[in-house]
């Protein structure tokens, strides 16, 4: 996920420098909303992975 999220982040990058605005700030929101959703399943990854095992 992060991965796509950093690619979208390169497409806005170089739509930005080649002047298409448009998609530019089209691939800036999907990349936000993708490592946004990123940060949330890595910290409740994160949370079920502390609980101890049950017995």
């Amino acid at each position: 996920m992060l991965s796509w999220a950093i690619t979208f982040l390169v497409i806005a990058l170089i739509a930005g420098v080649l002047g298409f605005g448009g998609i530019a700030g089209t691939a800036t929101g999907i990349a936000q909303v993708l490592f946004g959703l990123f940060l949330i399943l890595f910290i409740v990854s994160l949370l079920i992975g502390r609980r101890s095992p049950p017995v």
